[in-house]
């Protein structure tokens, strides 16, 4: 049994782990300023990003949710595991062995954690694609060439076979150490009537992997005729691992792509993306034995990173049946900053891209894409089309009306009036009427009705939902007032070297927030800014001297803030320009309460006294002075928010 986490190797793995790498599998990170990095925050929705990484320090926050940590904390969260956990899985990624306080050198996983589970699925994988090698496998093998997929695509998209036998994959994955509790936890094995057994039997299987390539579950496709037991295609049940509103297949191939060119197709099935992949069109994913959802749109949407209203777009493959019609309504009105970056792609008879690629080859797949349509059209061309003559295209006058009834509501949904007045236009065009301008004004009165909340509901604008009551007051980050004192204790969580004994020098009354002050004096408790420490585990240090939660959320708030600096250069001479204002702004109330002590002083009947309180306010004024001076002589290179 693995004994306790020694302090020395949890600090050398965080040291040695690259955040800006994993906090990148789950979120396209874009520069932000000298070593600061941002994207949409995963952890709640939002539209522009407010989510930053500062990998000199190997820490990130959220100033949207407030969420911040280094990169155990971003793995506890993101991936639900524990501390340990999840130091044990960074130790796995860079090849680390951890020496347990009290045990060996090798890493043991307590049974059913996470990382057991993982191991079970990679164990089952492996047994999976040995199994479609052999004899039984030969319909799951005809199955896939049959639709143009040779041993390489097969072993690129790690296919493999579950065998008949109730209990062969249970049975072989005991041998290998693992325990029955566990193949059940992980959706691999399921309690019979007559013992355990295997959850998928005679079925062509695809892995199902999360954003950071370990698998997390199964798809499996009938094969048989007298397969009736179950449905067509059947996925691992929900686990600790596998939640199917959370993954999408082939996410793990498609998602550099998706950040690189800012693309992501949606596709109905497994083969369809094995088809696209294979036909060169890499963006390609498909949800997992449930509807697309919001939550998968979420994982794209970070993906993307779509800060920007035309940045990037979302190419659905919908059938042209009613279903494709309802599902592309939905994309309609959901969120309009989205649906202007959205695309809808049909192949001609209604083929899915894998019978398409099959039928016609990659070129046929390639230009499926190219031939996209944007949803706005698509849905208000759908409405036309139901009284358009199927053969002619003809409509009659009363068949122009009723489509223009169903129409003109929907086109008011646009929230950009340019482009609501183009498809008003448009809609004119499609329907045959004549009078342009009183389509328009139809639409335009029908968008002024929505706004003033009459007629048919329309989305609401994004809104957040509020974090959890403060148990102490937060300052505001922008405050002009306070920015110094800000920038300040930033510059002492993410450059201590620079920052150093000058910071310490401070008086903690050069601090007037209670918060600030509160951090100054976490930051003393932790050695101060001078004490050697650096990256995560100086900010973690200064953190674990207060027990209040905001507190530590605004430690991880001001460690991940960027400085406003051009260039990584200008930052020492940024950082003795800040604590020389703050330094200055505290000389100044010491003046200010001088020169009311002076007023109060006689200079005939206290001399001594009055000539000594002069002594000192000219000594302070001229300490301003060059602090002033450091201060304006620092800031050529920065720009000072407002």
């Amino acid at each position: 049994m693995a004994g306790r986490l020694p302090d020395r190797d949890i600090a050398a793995i965080r040291e040695r782990v690259r955040i800006e790498d994993v906090v990148g599998e789950y979120v396209a990170l874009k520069s932000a300023g000298p070593q600061s990095m941002k994207g949409l925050c995963p952890f709640h929705d939002e539209k522009t990003p407010s989510f930053h990484v500062r990998p000199h320090l190997g820490v990130y926050h959220c100033f949207g949710c407030g969420e911040g940590g280094d990169v155990f904390a971003f793995l506890q969260k993101i991936e639900h595991v524990g501390f340990i956990e999840a130091v044990e899985q960074m130790a796995d990624r860079i090849g680390y062995k951890i020496s347990y306080e009290g045990g060996g050198t090798s890493v043991q996983r307590d049974r059913g954690t996470r990382a057991r589970l993982v191991a079970a699925n990679a164990a089952a994988h492996e047994f999976y694609m040995a199994q479609l090698g052999e004899h039984e496998a030969e319909a799951a093998r005809k199955y896939l060439t049959d639709r143009n997929f040779d041993a390489n695509a097969a072993r690129q998209f790690g296919c493999g076979y579950a065998p008949s036998g109730w209990d062969t994959l249970t049975k072989h994955l005991l041998r290998k150490g693992f325990e029955f509790k566990e193949l059940e936890a992980a959706g691999l094995s399921r309690q019979g009537q007559r013992g355990p057994m295997d959850r998928f039997h005679r079925r062509l299987l695809w892995p199902i992997r999360n954003l950071g390539g370990d698998i997390v579950g199964f798809g499996a496709r009938r094969l048989y005729d007298d397969d009736t037991m179950t449905a067509k295609y059947i996925n691992t049940p929900e686990t600790v691992l596998y939640k199917k509103s959370q993954v999408l297949y082939g996410l793990d191939h498609a998602k550099r792509e998706i950040a690189k060119g800012h693309q992501a197709i949606v596709v109905e099935g497994y083969t369809d993306v094995m088809a696209m992949h294979l036909a060169g069109v890499k963006t390609a994913v498909a949800s997992c034995g449930t509807a697309f959802g919001d939550e998968h749109l979420a994982i794209l949407r970070r993906l993307l990173m779509d800060d920007n209203f035309w940045r990037g777009e979302i190419i659905y493959t919908f059938d042209g049946d009613a279903a494709g019609q309802a599902a592309a309504l939905k994309a309609f009105s959901g969120d309009q900053k989205l649906a202007g970056q959205t695309y809808i792609a049909i192949a001609p008879d209604g083929l899915d891209p894998c019978e398409l690629r099959q039928r016609n080859g990659d070129g046929a797949v390639r230009d499926l894409v190219a031939r996209r349509v944007a949803l706005y059209e698509f849905v208000i061309r759908g409405i036309v089309e139901k009284y358009q003559d199927p053969v002619t295209k003809d409509m009659s006058p009363e068949q122009q009306v009723q489509a223009l009834r169903e129409a003109v509501p929907v086109v008011a949904q646009i929230k950009d009036n340019a482009l609501r007045k183009a498809y008003a236009t448009k809609l004119s065009g499609w329907v045959g009427w004549d009078d342009i301008q009183l389509v328009v004004r139809r639409v335009g009165d029908e968008a002024r009705k929505l706004a003033r909340g009459g007629g048919k509901s329309v989305p609401d604008r994004e809104v957040r939902q509020p974090i959890a009551e403060q148990p102490a007051p937060r300052p505001t980050p922008n405050d002009p007032g306070m920015l110094p004192q800000r920038q300040a204790l930033a510059a002492a969580l993410q450059y201590p070297a620079f920052a150093g004994p000058i910071f310490d020098s401070l008086e903690p009354e050069a601090f007037t927030h209670p918060a600030y002050v509160a951090v100054r004096a976490a930051i003393a408790e932790a050695g101060g800014a001078s004490a050697g420490l650096g990256g995560a585990e100086w900010v973690n240090a200064v953190a674990d001297n207060t027990d209040d939660l905001t507190l530590r959320a605004l430690v991880s708030e001001l460690a991940a803030e960027p400085l406003p600096v051009k260039t990584a250069d200008a930052i020492p001479r940024f950082i003795t320009g800040v604590l020389a204002r703050t330094q200055e702004a505290w000389v100044g109330r010491q003046i200010a309460e001088l020169k009311s002590k002076l007023q109060r002083i006689s200079s005939t009947e206290q001399p001594e006294a009055y000539m000594a309180l002069f002594g000192d306010l000219v000594a302070l004024e001229q300490y301003r002075k060059s602090l002033l001076v450091q201060a304006m002589g620092n800031s050529d290179d920065f720009s000072v928010r407002s």
